[in-house]
């Protein structure tokens, strides 16, 4: 078994000290239902036993079978408190919970954390837990993004089951349940809300070590005395220490602002109240170890640490939630987010999502059959992740653009939804339709374009501001380091590392760059890395080869701004 990974604390946005990681070596049961078949595993937590760095990697759990893990913890009297909580950063995605042999709850949803009170189930000395999985994965309607039972192309290895950290902690009855921080740089203030139980509550706010401005008010708006903005320039973040009678957590914010607004001549997207171009990059987060699941901390500081090097100052998490600290690393190093919501719904038909849109092909979303939404319960489990979703990353600095439909997968009733994601954050823009099936000029924050075969161009008089969502793909094949020797995909495949970057500096000055002037907002290339068969990435699937030297990269990057 490998050594454990994911041991920091998974929330750095509500930090407390009593938290014990349940991480490591679990035991595991696959079931083949009706087969009466079982097969016994020793599975390295937390990855999905789909991936290589669970120690399993064999199989593919399908719709009619399901995993059953189970693992012994010990707890001392010294760790009990008044309420002990289990968390599970993410399973995929339907199960239900035993500890000691009695059900503590269920939870459904593959992408979204989620808590079991355990307080009158456990007991000081041993205990087990004992979770029953089952996923459908693309043949149910629920949000899976880009998991396929029959993989291939654009589509990747499906799996299943715990794929994010397991840990408890003991708290007091006043804890700290959540906090809400919503900074605003026009009044140079910060407002939080604490939800706690507790009457008696102090907010301190650090600039580094030195303590800057304090409340007792569980509803506090504060002034940032000297305030200094966050951007990817500047990643200024301030930390918060709040207490209860019995409780204290440590938590973080940054002062930054993130708005539409007119520059003389076209609608663009402003940072702190001014013009900033997003020069971004499409990010899959899959893993050739884990697949979801990033290897361990390191790995992701990495990634973000060599996109930022290269001149990127922005990430598309496409189709995925990742971990709490990914997002942490991305307001610590600078790195601006944009985050699309998990889609699902029925099959993915090419002809749809594929060809029709580039012959212009229109269609209204609230007609559910042509783009396979006919499913209720799957359409109001999507609706009712949206507020989930935002609730889990309202404190994120870095999350600038909420991402609702990718290339109508999964689309529908976006109009209604925007308005209805727009009520619950207003503080962030919204990308309504990336892609195609545009609904109008009613509907986006965004004209969202993606252009891969085509000449890059925008649209004339368009009222919205202008983004290219996803764009280039320019792909090459990196012997030694490729999913599958015999299958590749890429929108344009070039022999080697000099063609690739003559083509790609070709593209960036010729065709992107102009778009600037022309009312081009942000641009986001195809991608961070490889993905199986896909052989687009900056780097390998692999992550052991950079395809583009960093200095070409980064002199590139820097005349991606507005003049």
């Amino acid at each position: 078994m490998k050594m454990i990974s994911h041991t920091e604390y998974p929330r750095p946005q509500l930090e407390r000290d009593s938290y014990m990681n349940l991480n490591g070596e679990w035991d595991l049961i696959h079931s083949q239902t009706g087969k009466e078949a079982k097969t016994n595993y020793k599975i390295n937590i937390p990855f999905s036993p789909e991936s290589p760095a669970s120690g399993i990697g064999t199989f593919i759990l399908q719709p009619n079978e399901k995993l059953i893990y189970k693992r012994e913890f010990e707890l001392s009297s010294e760790f009990i408190n008044d309420t002990t909580l289990l968390h599970f950063g993410a399973v995929d995605y339907s199960c239900i919970c035993y500890i000691n042999g009695k059900d503590v709850g269920s939870n459904k949803g593959g992408f979204l954390p989620f808590q079991f009170d355990i307080t009158k189930w456990i007991q000081i000395g041993k205990n087990e837990i004992e979770l029953v999985v089952t996923d459908p994965t693309d043949m149910g309607n629920q949000s899976r993004g880009k998991q396929k039972l029959k993989r291939g192309g654009i589509w990747y290895t499906a799996q299943s089951g715990i794929w994010q950290t397991v840990w408890l902690e003991s708290v007091s009855k006043d804890y700290v349940k959540d906090i809400k921080i919503t900074p605003n740089i026009d009044t140079e203030s910060v407002e939080i809300l604490v939800d706690t139980e507790s009457s008696t509550i102090t907010i301190q706010i650090l600039d580094g070590e030195k303590i800057i401005a304090e409340s007792s008010n569980g509803n506090a708006n504060i002034k940032i005395p000297n305030m200094e903005l966050w951007s990817p320039e500047n990643p200024k973040l301030y930390t918060v220490l709040i207490k209860t009678s019995c409780d204290s957590v440590k938590s973080y914010f940054g002062m930054r602002k993130f708005s539409i607004d007119f520059d003389g001549k076209f609608k663009r997207l402003f940072l702190n109240n001014k013009p900033y171009f997003h020069n971004g990059l499409l990010d899959q987060g899959y893993w050739s170890e884990g697949l979801l699941t990033p290897p361990n901390d390191e790995a992701m500081i990495k990634e973000i640490k060599l996109m930022k090097d290269m001149g990127f100052n922005m990430l598309r998490k496409h189709i995925k939630i990742e971990p709490l600290r990914w997002y942490y690393h991305c307001d610590r190093f600078g790195i601006l987010v944009w985050q699309d919501f998990v889609c699902g719904g029925g099959p993915y038909e090419t002809w749809k999502v594929a060809y029709l849109p580039f012959i212009g092909w229109k269609t209204k979303d609230t007609k559910y059959k042509f783009l396979n939404r006919t499913d209720a319960s799957g359409r109001n489990e999507f609706e009712a992740e949206i507020p989930k979703t935002v609730n889990l990353l309202k404190n994120t600095v870095s999350l600038s653009v909420w991402v609702l439909f990718n290339e109508g997968w999964g689309q529908f009733d976006s109009i209604r939804l925007t308005e209805a994601l727009r009520k619950i954050d207003n503080t962030r823009t919204i990308d309504s339709v990336s892609g195609w099936y545009d609904q109008g000029e009613d509907s986006s924050d965004l004209k969202s374009l993606h252009l891969y075969y085509q000449k890059l161009k925008v649209p004339k008089n368009e009222k919205r501001v202008l983004v290219l969502s996803e764009f280039g793909g320019y792909s090459l094949k990196t012997e030694g380091h490729v999913y599958n020797e015999n299958k590749l995909f890429g929108y344009k495949i070039l022999p080697d590392k000099q063609s690739l970057e003559k083509e790609y500096s070709h593209l960036i000055e010729n065709e992107l760059i102009p778009l600037i002037d022309k009312g081009l907002s942000a641009s986001i290339y195809t991608q961070v890395s490889d993905v199986e068969e896909e052989i687009n990435g900056i780097v390998t699937y692999d992550r052991k080869v950079v395809k583009f030297d960093i200095d070409f990269m980064r002199k590139l990057n820097s005349k991606l701004v507005y003049r």
